[in-house]
């Protein structure tokens, strides 16, 4: 049995969902999981865990700038322990785009830093037009108008595929040792 610690960032919660159900799968495997929510200047010591999951959605096209900060801060660490990386966004909506040489954030995001998790998972997030403020969900419809997506005002559009989430999870319970 290991300890692992999920750190993830969220803008909406759907991430956070998204490790409620990896926790759930990977505790199925006997190890136990906490879950860490990363915010600009959280202090979150990686030290007494013995496998690492960084989690983050996309906003905009940009993971939030605490997410790079905190895997350069801590890139030692995730280099000396079984870790992984997963990213929630909605371009992964297309099964094209869920891989991280694909996914254009993915693949900016793993060029803007100096680990390279071993383990990557991509899922397609979720959109909830009600709950966004006029702005949010102007600049959300409007990219989801220019790539082809839902752009209902009163829907709400969930592209995970949970499947590939549990997969994710059988992958982060079974790492080996780095």
């Amino acid at each position: 049995m290991a300890s692992v610690i999920m750190v993830y960032s969220t803008t909406d919660g759907h991430t956070r969902k998204i490790c409620e159900r990896l926790r759930e799968v990977i505790e199925r495997q006997g190890h136990e999981v906490a879950l860490t929510e990363l915010k600009p200047g959280s202090d979150i010591d990686l030290g007494p865990y013995e496998r690492i999951v960084i989690g983050a959605s996309i906003r905009y096209g940009k993971h939030k700038p605490e997410v790079a900060g905190f895997v350069e801060r801590n890139v030692d660490m995730l280099r000396s322990k079984p870790s992984a990386f997963f990213s929630v966004n909605a371009v992964a909506r297309k099964p094209e785009k869920r891989d991280p040489d694909t996914n254009p954030y993915v693949r900016k995001f793993l060029k803007s830093i100096s680990w390279a998790p071993p383990v990557i998972g991509i899922f397609g997030g979720k959109i909830d037009y009600p709950k966004y403020g006029f702005v949010d969900k102007t600049m959300i419809r409007f990219i989801m108008w220019m790539t082809k997506g839902p752009t209902d005002p009163n829907g709400v559009f969930e592209f995970t595929d949970w499947d590939a989430v549990d997969a994710f999870g059988q992958k982060v319970g079974s790492m080996s040792a780095a």
